[in-house]
């Protein structure tokens, strides 16, 4: 500051309270090349002077014994007076005993008389300045102005210095506005900023009398740092009945709360405070809640799904994602018969190892990433079936999913097809698997996609029949050549009359179309020998096999030409 004022000429201005007249010129003398000085012969035209510009004055040097109004007197107005006590105060006197009881009074620094030492005055007069000045700069970075919270860097040092010295239990808590945004758009930023200062109003009110501390951290975001409690619902109450006492013109005001509960001192403040609003955020739209809990477990597992979407391009191109074989056996016969497979990613993931179907699947299926890993499996899964055909002299036809998002994509025919063509295979030699949740989200579309690729050759299997409601409806529209049955029917056919009727009912209803039943998931003889007998011919499980890497299927393939 002292830089910016000497490049604009500018001085601070220092006001001299001194009774006698020649100590006032002295004072005046040492100042007046560095300071703006003002003078006062008394205490009472020293606040005169204070309160009718207090603004300008950058120091006051204060005699404690003057006539009218004493020094002391001056430096109790200037402590108690919000407008006077940005201004520091060095008290000059020939009592040395004054010292302390004027630095306890509210002085800032103590100048004995006579004044022979004008470079120790001076300089002191500059420190004392500096010193107000950086702490005015503080201040105003301190506190937020509309809420009178802390702002968030300050907040953040203060729990720093908290954990300095307390070990207590704490809770990291975010509390939101719903919608805040909404009510600035509607109702103004007038209105906005009254809600807000409504609610640091009752927080501060609230936290008085508590181990914490609060702070404004964005524009609708209150960070408080709490020692453990167990009702913050109840704080949110509070607030919203100190509001529903003041007129506000939006009458629906939600508050979300996010804990972090019993932080973890081995990671920094500002993480504690980022899982809390991770617990917060996920209640956006839940109206049903108005609290939630920080969970590790679950974030961690977020982590590791966004690794798993992270890696995924990088994967594919590297050949981590491989694709396994399990088989399909028609058992008619006295001999079963290798007739088919079913192609099956999995993902050899380079530092994670192998990474359960059940962790990236159902991921990549909800944000559409399992096309890419679609068209991998197709491109693999025709380039093996071409591979044997030409070793065998015959083909092992294989099955490939084909999902939801797969058939909104228009181009989806000419690509298996272009696939198969860039292998020298037919339609016919690779089996397409849909299952009912492509119907249930655009039963049209299936439906249309489904005779389109029909009408190429294409045989369709359903996948899951019978795991969900749309199953039988879909039978009366959209042709089917293979029906699979789910797993969980034949893994309880024999240990629940339930699922063994369902069996039952599969395989009426695959007599009654005419298209045979493939049975999923069969692990023991006793399950095959009623699938058996039930009428199905077609088997795939652990029965026969677990899926397989394309070398070791190929194995089969060598016994069953052998047999």
């Amino acid at each position: 500051m002292k830089r910016v004022l000497q490049n604009a000429r500018a001085k601070r201005k220092v006001l001299v309270v001194e009774d006698e007249w020649i100590n006032r010129e002295i004072l005046g003398n040492m100042l007046s090349e560095e300071y703006d000085v003002a003078y006062a012969e008394n205490g009472q035209q020293a606040i005169s002077l204070l309160q009718e510009d207090a603004d300008s004055f950058s120091l006051i040097l204060l005699d404690l014994m003057m006539p009218v109004m004493g020094g002391e007197e001056v430096l109790k107005i200037c402590r108690s007076d919000t407008a006077l006590t940005g201004i520091p105060v060095i008290v000059i006197t020939q009592d040395e005993d004054a010292e302390v009881s004027s630095i306890r009074a509210g002085a800032d620094d103590f100048i004995k008389k006579p004044y022979d030492m004008p470079e120790v005055i001076l300089a002191r007069c500059e420190r004392i300045i500096d010193l107000y000045e950086q702490k005015k700069l503080i201040d105003s970075a301190e506190i937020d102005p509309l809420t009178g919270l802390y702002t968030r860097d300050f907040f953040f040092e203060y729990i720093r210095q908290m954990e300095k010295y307390s070990d207590a239990n704490m809770d990291a808590i975010v509390m939101d506005v719903e919608h805040f945004h909404l009510i600035n758009e509607i109702y103004g930023r007038s209105e906005g900023d009254r809600i807000l200062k409504k609610i640091s109003s009752v927080i501060m009110t609230e936290l008085r009398d508590s181990f914490a501390i609060a702070c404004r951290c964005a524009a609708d975001t209150f960070y408080i740092y709490h020692s453990c409690s167990s009702d913050y619902c109840m704080l949110a109450e509070k607030i919203l009945g100190e509001m529903a006492s003041v007129s506000f013109k939006s009458t629906k005001i939600r508050l979300r709360i996010g804990v972090n509960k019993s932080v973890d001192r081995n990671t920094a403040p500002e993480q504690w405070f980022d899982h809390a609003k991770l617990a917060c955020d996920g209640l956006r739209g839940d109206y049903t809640k108005q609290i939630a809990y920080y969970d590790s477990a679950a974030h961690d597992r977020q982590l590791y799904h966004e690794r798993l979407i992270r890696d995924m391009d990088s994967s594919i191109a590297n050949k981590n994602f491989t694709v396994y074989f399990q088989p399909k056996y028609g058992i008619e016969g006295d001999r079963p018969v290798l007739k088919s497979a079913e192609a099956l990613i999995r993902w050899i993931h380079p530092e994670l190892g192998m990474i359960n179907p059940g962790d990236f699947i159902p991921l990549f299926e909800s944000n559409g990433l399992v096309q890419k890993l679609d068209r991998f499996v197709w491109e693999e899964a025709a380039s093996q079936i071409a591979f044997w055909k030409k070793k065998f002299g015959f083909t092992i036809p294989v099955s490939v999913n084909v999902s939801r998002i797969d058939i909104f994509d228009p181009d989806l025919e000419d690509r298996l097809l272009g696939i198969l063509d860039k292998n020298g295979l037919s339609s016919g030699e690779m089996l397409l698997e849909i299952t009912e949740s492509a119907y249930s989200d655009s039963a049209e579309r299936l439906i249309e996609v489904v005779n389109n690729l029909r009408a190429k050759g294409f045989r369709i299997e359903m996948d899951d029949f019978g795991s969900g409601y749309s199953s039988l409806n879909m039978l009366t529209t959209i042709p089917i050549d293979v029906l699979k049955m789910d797993m969980k029917f034949v893994s309880n056919m024999l240990k629940d009359d339930k699922s063994l009727k369902l069996c039952e009912l599969v395989m009426d209803i695959s007599k009654f179309l005419e298209v045979p039943v493939v049975a999923e998931g069969v692990e023991e003889k006793a399950q095959l020998d009623k699938l058996k007998d039930m009428g199905c011919t077609i088997i795939q499980g652990y029965y026969f096999s677990k899926p397989l890497p394309a070398d070791q299927f190929e194995k089969l393939i060598k016994k069953e030409t052998e047999a």
